[in-house]
């Protein structure tokens, strides 16, 4: 059985999905979703990084988690990965970088290649079907629309295209800002709706009062305890 299947990256926030542990299949999967569907660059410490199309930045502690696994059960399977040739792992003091071997395979090659008769019977359908055809290429860019992509080094921030672009308009430390929002992710287990709303309703606040208070004794985690109490986040 040959072909394609539309699958949301709003997959991994399903109950089914997040039941653990992962089977092998499900986590190379999972490792498909996560990553970058397009370049990407995020600050980490002093340095810029880039992560280009179809890698993403992650770490073997945060693996265990998403998928209930042993960190050598985890160690194990990626090395598996990589003596197929299916993935490329590089690793150094600061970050996991993980890359998928042909990613525009996975993604791409069949959207272009779709059989020329299947243009021709979508042509040659009754004029009834016109209004119903209209509201599929309304739902269709409804999903487009709701699409996020992840951010940060720990990819916890989702952010629309839309959302991420008018960010670094509105802020010259949008960087900042999402790098914030991320740690803090990672560090208290915060979960909202909308994390650009978050952005511009406190983060940019904590942000701002974070670098009045900082000192050489402070750090971010009496930052992130004394603005989560003020916020009322928890």
């Amino acid at each position: 059985m040959e072909g394609w299947i539309k699958a949301h990256r709003n997959i991994q926030q399903h109950y089914l999905w997040q039941e653990k542990p992962f089977s092998k299949g499900q986590a190379w999967i999972d490792l498909i979703l996560l990553a970058n569907h397009k370049g990407n660059k995020f600050i980490l410490g002093n340095e810029v990084i880039e992560v280009e199309r179809g890698s993403f930045v992650t770490s073997e502690i945060k693996l265990m988690d998403r998928w209930g696994w042993s960190k050598s059960k985890v160690r194990a399977f990626l090395q598996l990965l990589q003596n197929d040739s299916m993935l490329v792992k590089k690793t150094d003091r600061k970050k996991t970088t993980l890359k998928i071997v042909n990613y525009d395979v996975w993604q791409d090659s069949e959207t272009t290649k779709e059989p020329q008769k299947d243009h021709e019977k979508t042509t040659k359908k009754p004029i009834k079907d016109t209004n119903k055809n209209v509201k599929n290429v309304k739902n269709d860019k409804n999903v487009k629309n709701e699409k996020k992509n992840t951010y940060g080094e720990y990819q916890n921030v989702l952010l629309k295209e839309e959302e991420y672009q008018k960010l670094h308009r509105d802020f010259k430390n949008a960087p900042e800002l999402i790098k914030f929002l991320d740690e803090y992710i990672e560090e208290k287990g915060y979960k909202a709706k909308s994390h650009y709303l978050s952005i511009r309703r406190w983060v940019v606040k904590a942000v701002e009062e974070g670098r009045q208070r900082n000192s050489k004794k402070s750090n971010n985690s009496n930052i992130f305890d004394e603005i989560g109490k003020e916020e009322g986040l928890w």
